[in-house]
């Protein structure tokens, strides 16, 4: 597998941006970032180029609103960016599908570089195009596909995370080894989170994600595969943080693994040894998230408007054993209850 050429993986962020944007002509470059990597992150970049604006918002998933882009086209048009100028998004996941919507629509759409910050940005969120925000509680609601001019992936980002962003980024990467590679899963699954190659495992995951999302970029097919976990895992985040508990993507995604492991064990897909063996190094890594039967119901709605349904059925992607993946497997609300209850019951 290969990087795509707008991807690069870097040991000098500020040498590499410098040098594209020495090939470029760009008549304004803007430097969008939250508080963290404002003061975390920028100092590492800021000799690259001078920059026109420092646009700053608040991290979090609840900033990614309609109301924080309009924040951030306000001040491109306050500062009178055209349509030659360039968005460096500097931040996680959030951030990038926020900053990259935002330029993708300013104007009908400006350049943006995408410099992810996390782990979870790293491996999965800057790759593929998917850019959006949130919509009345429902996550990645409205917005495009639309490729970033670069994404600069630097590893020496990671060592200003703590424990529990490493720990939302890692389940995207065992997503992806569970749907694609049963030895880097067996790999994985024989280490602590504390003693993984992340390197090694980023650049698996980029060259993974990129050969699926070059084949089916706008999502018709086997990209599709992509969303295991995120069924349910979507759902439940959203419910909970609508009732304003803390939860990151990451452990709402490990949740959705196990409890649509269980419906795919249910279905004849999974072996019970196979779901067990998931199970438990997934909760070896995740604290438990506790669900109510009042959560359950709410959780089994959230799903009803999940973006990959298909009229009134719930389409979902279950493993086909370990290393691989259907998508499109249409499932019902009391397995969705099912799978709560026993993800509940570990």
């Amino acid at each position: 597998m290969t990087i795509p050429d707008n991807v690069q993986f870097t040991a000098d962020p500020a040498e590499s941006l410098r040098a594209f944007f020495l090939s470029k002509n760009y008549s304004q470059i803007v430097v969008l970032t939250d508080e963290n990597t404002r003061r975390h992150c920028y100092p590492l970049i800021s000799a690259a180029t001078p920059v026109s604006l420092i646009i700053e918002v608040k991290s979090g998933e609840a900033q990614k609103t309609l109301e924080t882009c309009i924040h951030i086209w306000q001040q491109l048009t306050d500062s009178l960016v055209d349509r030659h100028g360039c968005l460096v998004v500097l931040g996680g996941g959030v951030l990038g599908d926020m900053g990259g919507f935002c330029a993708a629509t300013y104007k009908r759409g400006i350049d943006f570089v995408l410099v992810p910050t996390t782990l979870l940005s790293q491996c999965d969120a800057s790759i593929g195009g998917k850019l959006g925000v949130d919509f009345n509680h429902f996550k990645n609601h409205i917005g495009v596909f639309c490729f970033p001019t670069l994404t600069l992936l630097y590893s020496g980002f990671l060592k200003t995370l703590p424990q529990h962003e490493l720990r939302s980024g890692f389940a995207e990467i065992i997503k992806h080894t569970l749907i694609s590679d049963r030895s880097m899963w067996n790999q994985l699954s024989s280490k602590t989170m504390e003693s993984q190659p992340w390197d090694i495992l980023v650049r698996h995951s980029v060259e993974f994600k990129a050969k699926v999302t070059a084949e089916d970029p706008k999502e018709k097919g086997l990209r599709k595969i992509l969303n295991a976990g995120h069924t349910i895992g979507h759902a439940l985040e959203t419910h909970l943080l609508n009732r304003g508990e803390q939860v990151t993507h990451g452990e709402a995604v490990a949740a959705g693994l196990i409890a649509e492991g269980y419906i795919a064990n249910i279905r004849g897909l999974l072996s019970k040894e196979q779901l067990d063996e998931i199970s438990r190094y997934i909760r070896s890594v995740y604290p438990r998230i506790e669900i109510d039967r009042r959560a359950e119901e709410e959780v089994c709605q959230l799903i009803l408007q999940d973006k990959k349904n298909r009229g009134n059925k719930i389409l979902c992607v279950l493993l086909n054993g370990i290393g691989h993946a259907l998508w499109d497997y249409e499932i019902n609300v009391d397995e969705v209850k099912n799978a709560l209850t026993f993800y509940q019951t570990l």
